[in-house]
């Protein structure tokens, strides 16, 4: 039997896999995880249903000239592409795009003249903040993509500017005396306690970790899809709940839908979490320790114990190893490095166990070179 829900349409992509939407007139159209009548498509639905938004207007273009840099740039907003995009990736595109446009007065210049040259020398203005720039040109070949799908340019001028190398290694990788000195702080029971177990033991981003809950648990497995993308190329993970997650779950005060709560009983929103962690960590004396820094040490430590890039994958919900393997080159190095040493530890006792049986007496491992020079 078919269930069908007032306000829910349903949809097939270009691949034929079936979407779900809540549609409501005056209101814009907002992805529901699936399938229908899960605990996480009654979780969208009900705060599709409790938190209804105006329908985002596009900025308008009327009035600009439409050869500006700035026009282009509105067109982009009013674009699919742009209005399929979380509002918080919106909001940070919109504020990178609009510095450039008032930087040196780039927006009123014609879009049409702007060569890769132009570019790298705002890029290399921006050389003491690498990471901005970098983020800057990402926003810039995504405008000038949607003008060459447009047939508005010939060619993207800002994907042929290469990006600065990365300067550093991103956020603080927790160690384990860090962990250790939190978990001494914040002891099992608190909601502190639970937010690190959490993440060093599902290895999740700030903005999954605030959704998970007990309508998320089947069979001692976690069951959902990550938040990030999960309107335009959803990751859907199942992860085991390990015993030491279990034990401060039981232990905690948790919530009907999350297990993370506010004082007050209510789920924590991803800005506000972020904060309290930061308010905890300070507490534990650990000022440069972040949560998203948990998430590195849980790839770090999948790492250590020998897990293969893609097994960490499969937790992390990374879709390519390129930044897992950044995550885990320190735990590579090290776990390479042991196993070096290991290798000639056994050459050294294979060479000394060959001395002793010849009668010979060292065993140093520079033997070999001793009395040739």
């Amino acid at each position: 039997m078919k269930i069908t829900v007032k306000y829910v349409v349903e949809d097939r992509d270009r691949h034929g896999n079936l979407r779900l939407y809540y549609r409501k007139a005056g209101q814009p159209k907002v992805r529901l995880r699936g399938p229908m009548g899960s605990p996480e498509f009654w979780q969208d639905y009900q705060a599709a249903v409790k938190n209804p938004k105006p329908k985002a207007k596009p900025k308008a273009t009327t009035g600009l000239d439409r050869a500006s840099m700035r026009w282009l740039i509105s067109d982009y907003y009013a674009s699919a592409d742009f209005q399929r995009l979380d509002e918080s990736t919106q909001k940070t595109r919109r504020n990178v795009l609009e510095r450039f446009c008032l930087n040196q007065n780039d927006g009123d210049k014609p879009y049409a003249l702007i060569l890769p040259r132009h570019i790298r020398a705002r890029r290399d203005a921006m050389v003491e903040t690498p990471s901005a720039a970098n983020t800057m040109l990402k926003a810039l070949r995504v405008v000038f993509k949607h003008a060459l799908r447009n047939d508005l340019v010939t060619s993207n001028p800002a994907a042929v500017v290469e990006m600065f190398p990365s300067n550093g290694e991103g956020f603080h990788s927790w160690t384990m005396e860090e962990v250790e000195q939190y978990e001494a702080c914040h002891p099992i029971g608190t909601t502190a306690r639970l937010a690190l177990a959490l993440a060093l033991f599902t290895g999740q981003r700030r903005s999954d970790l605030v959704q998970l809950g007990p309508p998320h648990l089947k069979n001692d497995w976690l069951i959902f899809t990550q938040y990030k993308n999960r309107n335009r190329n959803p990751v859907r993970l199942e992860i085991p709940l390990v015993p030491a997650l279990t034990e401060v779950i039981e232990a905690s005060t948790i919530g009907d839908k999350t297990f993370l709560i506010t004082e007050y009983g209510k789920p924590f929103t991803i800005a506000g979490f972020g904060g309290k962690v930061r308010d905890w960590c300070d507490a534990a004396g650990l000022f440069h320790c972040s949560i998203h820094g948990v998430r590195k040490a849980a790839a770090a430590r999948l790492a250590e114990l020998g897990c293969s890039e893609f097994e960490i994958m499969s937790i992390t919900g990374h879709k390519n190893s390129k930044e897992v393997m950044t995550y885990t080159r320190a735990a590579r190095q090290k776990v390479s490095a042991q196993a070096a040493l290991q290798k000639m530890q056994a050459d050294q006792a294979g060479k000394s166990q060959r001395t002793q049986k010849s009668g010979g007496g060292s065993t140093s491992p520079l033997d070999d070179d001793q009395g040739n020079g």
